[in-house]
C-alpha cells in the first residue's frame, strides 16, 4: 500500500520543474496522494505560470490548478472552495510561497524600506497563518502543514538579507502553529534545505560559492539532490512522521551542524 493511498491536500507554491515544491509534489504523487495546485497569477502576457504548473500538474491528475495571489482574502477562498469541491476534507498542506522587492533583498538589510519589509513579511510568513486557518476547517480528522525555510533565518548568509529575517519569523511561525493547532491532531512543521538549483535560489548574491561551500564544508562533503528533499517533505506531510511537530528538518548533508570547515581525518599509526 502507498504511504498517501486515499490522501489529499493542496500545494501553494509550484513554480516550475525546478522548484522544491514540485520535488516534493511528484513524491506525494508517486505514493499515490491526489494533489491541487495553485500558482502566481499571470499578470501580463509574458508570464506564463498556469501554463508551467499545468504541465506539470495535469500528467498527475491533479483535480485543480488555480490562480492564487496570497495577498488578497478571496483568492485563498477560491482555491480552498475548490478544494472542498474537489475533496471535502484534506490531509495535508505544502507551503512555498517567499518574495521579497529586488531592491529590499539585494541592498543591506539597514536600507530595506518599510514597505518593502512589510510586502515581504506578508507574503513570505502571514500566508503561512492564513493557510493554516483556513486548513483547520479542511482538517476535521487532523493533518500535515508543511512549509520551506532556510538556514539564513537561523545564520547570517550573506546576499540572503530581508529573506532571511522573513525566514527566521517562519521559524517561529511554524513552532507557534504547531503549538495551537497540535491538540486538534493537526501537525506543522519547516524544512530546510540547503542550495539546490532553483530559479528562486539562483537570485541569491553568490549562489555558485554557496554549492562549493557546502560541498567542501558539510560532513557528507558534497550538495543534496531534489529528490533528496522532495522525500524529506513527503515523509514530514505523510502518516510516517505522526509524531513530529514544530520542527525545523534540515537536509543539507549536515552543513548546519558545522562550526568551521572539517579536518582530515589523519590516523596515526600506534607506536
Amino acid at each position: 500500500m502507498s504511504l498517501f493511498e486515499g490522501k489529499k491536500g493542496i500545494v501553494f507554491g509550484v513554480a516550475n520543474d525546478r522548484s522544491i515544491a514540485w520535488a516534493i509534489s511528484r513524491q506525494l504523487a508517486e505514493q499515490g496522494a491526489t494533489v491541487g495546485f495553485t500558482h502566481l497569477p499571470d499578470r501580463d502576457e509574458r508570464r506564463k505560470n498556469e501554463k508551467k504548473v499545468r504541465k506539470l500538474a495535469e500528467p498527475i491528475g491533479a483535480p485543480f490548478v488555480l490562480p492564487c495571489d496570497v495577498q488578497k482574502e478571496s483568492d485563498l477562498d477560491a482555491a480552498f472552495a475548490a478544494a472542498r469541491e474537489a475533496f471535502g476534507t484534506i490531509d495535508f498542506c505544502l507551503h512555498s510561497i517567499a518574495f521579497a522587492p529586488p531592491d529590499d533583498l539585494t541592498g543591506p538589510v539597514y536600507d530595506v524600506s518599510r514597505s518593502g519589509f512589510g510586502l515581504s513579511m506578508e507574503i513570505s510568513v502571514y500566508s503561512l497563518i492564513s493557510l493554516a486557518r483556513r486548513c483547520r476547517d479542511l482538517m476535521p480528522d487532523g493533518g500535515s502543514i508543511l512549509t520551506l525555510t532556510y538556514y539564513g533565518g537561523e545564520r547570517v548568509i550573506p546576499g540572503y538579507n530581508l529573506m532571511g529575517i522573513c525566514k527566521a519569523a517562519l521559524d517561529c511561525t511554524t513552532r507557534y502553529l504547531a503549538s495551537e493547532l497540535g491538540r486538534e491532531r493537526i501537525r506543522v512543521n519547516a524544512l530546510s534545505a540547503g542550495p539546490v538549483r532553483t530559479i528562486s535560489a539562483m537570485g541569491v548574491g553568490g549562489f555558485s560559492r554557496m554549492l562549493e561551500l557546502y560541498e567542501s564544508h558539510s560532513p557528507m562533503q558534497r550538495n543534496i539532490s531534489p529528490e533528496e528533499v522532495g522525500k524529506t517533505g513527503m515523509f514530514l506531510l505523510s502518516d510516517h512522521a505522526s509524531g513530529i511537530t514544530g520542527e525545523l528538518v534540515h537536509v543539507d548533508a549536515g552543513y548546519n551542524i558545522m562550526g568551521g570547515p572539517p579536518v582530515e581525518n589523519n590516523t596515526k599509526e600506534s607506536a
